[in-house]
């Protein structure tokens, strides 16, 4: 009992780790099979029956005939079988050349004999029989008494395909009965028959099972893709990937990813609203603070005008901090709300540069930094939304110039390598201290600047990394011998 119910839980442990397509597979092939060899073996057990029934339904009519003819010999209510028994050996005799079902038949198998009305045989194809008593056999009793008289015995009683059916007619004289006519047939004769026809059922079933298990197999594999497909999604999601719902065949299944999309934007809405709630009093707490300490000092009487000055300027700097701040805040809010680039278009990125570094020309004169364009000399473009770019490379030649040493340059390079674009900024400055590397793309995160010692929003390079995953592709800041590069990969 032990071993047995071992042996049931490893095979469930089994079907467990299957994957979901074998399972599918496994089960409609065993209700396939189980179904299609109930089928087959009903039509094949059914087969012999069917085909004694016809052969029966013609032993009757043949039977019913010869009695007739029989019928025409009667003097008297005397039988007479000679003219009968001439004509039967004539047809023993004949060569037949039938072919049936591909079966050659050249011989006549018929069993014939007759009885008077007491039963005793007066023809037989064997004329050893002739003589005998048939009376208790079923066929002539039952004949006798004007009823339906037939039976079934074997010829040899230890071969069960010896088996001959017999079928008997009665041979009237007005309406009595004076004998009875009885046909037999071999069953022998008509096994090959039946044994092609098995042959055909199952193989025509073989066939049939294994379309049917081909079909199976396709539909499994499409049904398990889809899934496949709904599990891929399900699990980008969990990781907090950027990814569309998959478009499925199966009404059911579309239903459910549209679902857990529409569940995924309420979960992310919901967070995404409480964290920019925290994150947002957090970082405006410091600045209105400033504010709101100034303003209390303005309403000192007699303040000296110089500081004045000061605090107004305090206030004016904090208010343009906010400002930005907030600019940012939405720019960048509006990009982690896509799921994808709506608006795209042919993007020329060496003119795109160009336009972002002219319109720098004013930061970098204050800190007398140069730029070093490198440019390949091929048309690069891209396929994309031009103002994210625009705003993702204004980002990275911010953050450049803010931590460039004056009067140094800033090296920009733009290639194709390898099917994939390059943009890549180099200034010359102090290194990415190690605990900050890993957060350089976090919301809110900034380093401060080394002139002024101020941080920014912390959100310039987070915008820059949703631009990239936008475009499917990268951006990294990596430190250099003098300085910091940061890297900008995409798709071309």
């Amino acid at each position: 009992m032990a071993w047995a119910i071992a042996a049931l839980s490893g095979k469930a442990k089994l079907y467990k780790s299957m994957k979901l397509s074998v399972r599918i597979f496994l089960a409609y092939f065993i209700l396939v099979a189980v179904g299609a060899y109930w089928l087959l073996n009903s039509v094949v057990d059914e087969l012999q029956p069917s085909m004694s029934q016809s052969a029966e339904d013609t032993l009757v009519d043949t039977a019913n005939l010869l009695a007739e003819v029989i019928s025409r010999d009667l003097k008297n209510g005397t039988l007479t079988t000679v003219s009968f028994s001439n004509a039967f050996q004539r047809y023993q005799a004949r060569k037949l050349n039938a072919e049936i079902y591909y079966l050659q038949k050249t011989k006549p198998d018929f069993q014939i004999y007759i009885t008077d009305k007491a039963g005793k045989v007066v023809f037989h194809t064997n004329p050893n029989e002739i003589g005998k008593n048939y009376s208790n056999w079923r066929d002539v009793a039952f004949t006798l008494r004007g009823d339906y008289g037939a039976r079934t015995s074997r010829a040899d009683a230890d071969d069960p395909l010896s088996t001959v059916m017999y079928v008997a007619a009665p041979i009237k004289w007005g309406q009595d009965i004076h004998g009875v006519l009885t046909v037999g047939k071999p069953n022998i004769s008509i096994q090959p028959v039946i044994e092609l026809n098995q042959n055909k059922i199952w193989l025509r079933g073989i066939i049939l099972l294994s379309l049917g298990l081909v079909l199976g197999l396709i539909t499994a594999f499409i049904l398990t893709g889809s899934i496949r497909k709904l599990i891929q999604y399900v699990e980008a999601v969990r990781r907090g990937e950027r990814v569309k719902p998959p478009k499925l065949r199966e009404k059911g299944l579309d239903q459910l990813a549209s679902a857990v999309e529409a569940m995924r934007e309420e979960l992310e809405g919901k967070s995404y609203v409480e964290n920019y709630i925290h994150t947002l009093t957090h970082e405006m707490k410091s600045p209105l603070a400033t504010i709101h300490g100034a303003s209390e000092l303005l309403q000192e009487e007699n303040m000296d005008p110089a500081q004045q000055q000061r605090f107004l300027a305090n206030i004016q700097n904090e208010t343009n901090r906010l400002k930005q701040f907030i600019d940012r805040l939405l720019k960048l809010a509006s990009v982690e709300k896509k799921q994808a680039l709506e608006n795209t278009e042919a993007v020329n990125l060496h003119n795109l540069i160009s336009t972002e570094v002219e319109t720098k020309s004013s930061l970098l004169k204050a800190k007398n930094l140069n730029i070093d364009y490198e440019f390949s000399g091929e048309k690069l473009a891209i396929q994309g939304e031009k103002f994210l770019l625009q705003q993702a490379v204004s980002n990275l030649l911010d953050n450049a110039i803010d931590f460039a040493i004056p009067e140094t340059s800033i090296n920009i390079q733009l290639s194709l390598q390898e099917k994939q674009i390059h943009i890549s900024i180099k200034n010359t400055g102090e290194s990415i201290p190690d605990y900050a590397k890993e957060r350089l793309f976090e919301r809110f995160y900034s380093l401060p600047r080394p002139q002024s010692g101020q941080k920014s929003t912390g959100l310039g390079l987070s915008f820059v990394k949703e631009v990239a995953d936008l475009h499917n592709g990268t951006i990294r800041l990596d430190n250099i011998d003098d300085g910091v590069i940061a890297l900008m990969i995409l798709n071309a």
